[in-house]
Order: structure tokens, then sequence, then C-alpha cells
């Protein structure tokens, strides 16, 4: 915890001083992820291997949800899902991925359960990654639901048990949900109490040995540079320059920009 307290605290330094342009997604992910994490497997990908984009909106990025096919345009959306995908076609061109979005705008973690054979299990993924917490918040705020943290933790882990029980080697990346305060949806009703959610993310891709995208520091380093409202529409969901963000982000940290 101490080096990952240095490394933030250098972090501030280097923005404080006006450098936030020069400092890298590598510098921010390192500075965001506990060392523990670091040492983790990166994903590794083989001839044909299935990657699969779960979540809400934010990885659903106004995908057609009636083309069930993989890497195209109508599928994967126009977020860091698709953004990803693109690099990662061209980069590994040699095997033949196929990469899906599955994301679905409002969903929840019970939800995502709810759809969970048909969007997952039957792909048969070797490649997981799930964004998914920002609306087991938020739509209590909206009063659109009544979930608490223990819920969004316990249906979580559930989901994640189910998951490795029916692919026991399935790669798994868990995202940090996040929220950009000032723009729009996100205001001070949103604290302290989002925090617990993203804590709860963490602590569980640590449970289950999983790559953790640190979603959060990308966008508090992004805000430094530029407004809040460049990155997102309405603190929630990216913009395009937000998108690439994350997509950056989430293929350094699976260790798949190479």
């Amino acid at each position: 915890m101490e080096n990952l307290t240095n490394s933030r605290r250098s972090f501030i330094r280097k923005a404080a001083l006006g450098s936030i342009a020069a400092i890298s997604i590598p510098e921010i992910i390192s500075a965001s992820v506990p060392k523990k994490a670091k040492n983790k497997k990166k994903l590794v990908l083989k001839k044909d291997s299935v990657i699969l984009f779960q979540g809400d909106s934010i990885t659903d990025a106004g995908r057609n949800r009636e083309d069930s096919s993989f890497n195209t345009p109508r599928a994967l959306g126009t977020g860091y899902a698709m953004l990803a995908a693109v690099q990662m076609l061209e980069e590994y061109a040699e095997l033949n991925l196929k990469i899906y979005n599955k994301g679905i705008s409002g969903n929840k973690v019970y939800q995502l359960a709810e759809r969970w054979d048909k969007d997952c299990i039957d792909l048969k993924p070797d490649v997981l990654s799930i964004l998914i917490g920002v609306n087991d918040f938020w739509h209590k705020l909206n009063g659109n639901y009544n979930g608490t943290i223990d819920i969004y933790r316990n249906d979580f882990t559930a989901l994640l048990e189910r998951t490795k029980k029916a692919l026991p080697e399935v790669q798994l990346v868990i995202c940090e949900p996040y929220a950009v305060p000032g723009v729009k949806a996100v205001d001070e009703k949103w604290y302290p109490d989002f925090y617990e959610y993203q804590k709860a993310a963490r602590e569980i891709a640590e449970k289950f040995g999983t790559i953790f995208v640190p979603f959060q520091a990308v966008y508090d380093a992004g805000i430094k540079r530029a407004p809040a409202a460049y990155w997102t529409n309405d603190g929630v969901h990216a913009a395009f320059p937000g998108a690439q963000l994350m997509a950056e982000a989430w293929l350094e940290t699976t260790g798949l920009d190479d």
C-alpha cells in the first residue's frame, strides 16, 4: 500500500507541474494497480481465441443487439470495446480472433445473470471482460432499484463462481466502475457511497485472481488535460476521447498492447 501511495503522489506531483500531457497510459496504470496485481499473468491469446466484452451501456455503446456476429462494427458498437477490438484484430491478425460485445444498456449484475447462459457461457469465451456496477448504484439514486452494496458484491461473486464452474479455463478481466464528477448525472449524491462499489469490484478481482482495469484513474488523469465533459457526455457514458482512453487502458492492463 505504501508503494501504491507513493506512486500516486508522484503522479499527482507531475500533474501539478503541468506535465500531465506527457504522462502515458502505462504510467497511469502503474500508479493505480496494486503491486501484487501487477505480478498477475497477462492475457494469453491463441489461435481462434474468443474474446467477450460484457456489461451495461458503457460497453453496449449503441451496438445493434440484433446482430449476433463478431468483429463487425454493428455488433461491437462505438465504445471502448470496439476500439480495443480493432487494435487486437490488427495486432493479432494471424490468430483469427473472434471478438463479441454483449453489453446491454441499463444492466445491473442480476440482469447479467439472467442472460448469462446465452450471452456468455454458450459463446465459450477464452477471455471474458466485465464492466458492471455503475447502474447498481446509479439506479438507486433515481428510485429505479433498491439494491445494496452487499447485493452487488454477492451477485457479482456468484456470477463469477458460476462462470468459472462452467468455463474453468476462462481468463477474466474485471473493469472498475467509474464516474466523473461535475458532469450532468454525477453530483455530490454519488459520494462517498459509490466508492464502496469500486472497492468491491477491486476486491472481487483480487479474490478471483483476475486482471483489474482501473478506469477511474484513467479518467482522473484525463480531466487534468481537458474538461470532464470532453471525456464523458454525462459523467458516466464515454465520449469518443474517453472511450479511447478506456481502450488504451484495457489493452495496457491486459498486456495486449504490444
